[in-house]
């Protein structure tokens, strides 16, 4: 029997897709949340929070779209262009969040706030398109014969604009327990009492799309409701139940600092495992899998030698970097 090369592929573009979402998630939280910060001293520390690793987490994102690109090339060009416009704006947000982020400790103290302005909206820009990309991926994409066969706005819907909401507070609950873990005093109890409301926010987010995303597309229920499979996916949400309680409880501990973080996660992870479960094995919801749409076998076998090569490197210097700059940050201290 030979090696499912579309398969290795598709677990590592997933792979690829959820470190970017855990690792460039709470740095995008952040943004979202700098403007409600009061104070320079402040905003100096969230920045610094995420200074010296927040280039390397879009490494991800690039890995993720490369792969797609180099293993399911007709993925890849009917994805694009279905969702040209969020995509595009999304990487306009990334920009301004990026020019931002390295001016602002460059320019005169009075021209900061435009740029610290630049940063908030530029990462609620890139989150807000990202949710829409999604919901609307998971509304499904019409095709005709090998090729996007919708209108350049059939991304714009009720369902992608709940979801592009909703991952602005996931990512918001994501960089206020990163602060929790990173910050002391005034501004973390802050950022405790900030989360507290967010997991609220988050726990009636995912269940407003955990009962929307069946009831709209008949092929999920069947997927979640159906016998046996019910019993196989029920640890899903009960997970998540399971999950939240220990946030919440965490959050109300003031000698807690890592573990909401770590339980925002877990969290995000459940949710991420909940979309992989609703849409396996397609590439193209509703029904192109990834067999359907997967280039040539030497194609895929070449590009793997080289991502089973240089993922480990990713790793490795994105964990040796986190290692080195683990720790508190403080006022004063930066790295800029």
């Amino acid at each position: 029997m030979g090696i499912d090369l579309p398969l290795i592929w598709a677990i590592i573009i997933l792979f690829g897709v959820m470190m970017y979402v855990v690792m460039d998630g709470f740095d995008l939280g952040i943004g979202i949340l700098f403007t409600a910060v009061d104070g320079k001293e402040d905003r100096d520390v969230m920045m610094n929070t995420v200074a010296p690793v927040w280039d390397g987490n879009e490494t991800w994102l690039v890995l993720g779209g490369a792969g797609l690109l180099v293993a399911f090339p007709v993925a890849y060009a009917v994805v694009l262009s279905a969702f040209y416009l969020p995509l595009i704006l999304m990487l306009v947000g990334l920009i301004f969040r990026g020019v931002a982020f390295e001016f602002r400790f460059k320019v005169p103290a009075g021209k900061r706030r435009v740029w610290d302005k630049s940063f908030a909206g530029g990462s609620l820009l890139a989150t807000f398109f990202q949710g829409v990309t999604l919901g609307a991926f998971l509304d499904g994409i019409p095709m005709k014969d090998g090729a996007y066969a919708g209108g350049p706005l059939d991304w714009l819907t009720p369902f992608s604009v709940f979801v592009g909401i909703s991952l602005v507070f996931t990512y918001a609950l994501l960089g206020s327990t990163w602060l929790v873990m990173k910050t002391e005093g005034p501004l973390q109890g802050r950022m405790r009492r900030a989360s507290r409301r967010l997991s609220w926010v988050l726990l009636g987010v995912i269940a407003i799309i955990s009962l929307w995303t069946p009831l709209a597309h008949p092929a999920i229920s069947e997927r979640w409701f159906s016998l046996p499979n019910i019993f196989w996916f029920a640890p899903v949400p009960l997970l998540v139940a399971g999950a939240m309680w220990w946030l919440r409880r965490a959050l109300a501990d003031e000698t807690s600092h890592a573990m909401p973080f770590v339980l925002t996660l877990a969290l995000v992870f459940l949710g991420y495992s909940g979309l992989g479960i609703s849409l396996w094995p397609n590439v193209i919801p509703p029904s192109t899998s990834i067999w359907d749409a997967a280039g040539p076998p030497q194609s895929l076998g070449f590009a793997l030698v080289g991502a089973l090569l240089i993922i480990p490197l990713i790793l490795m210097y994105t964990a040796w970097g986190y290692w080195v700059f683990r720790g508190k940050v403080r006022h004063g201290e930066g790295y800029h």
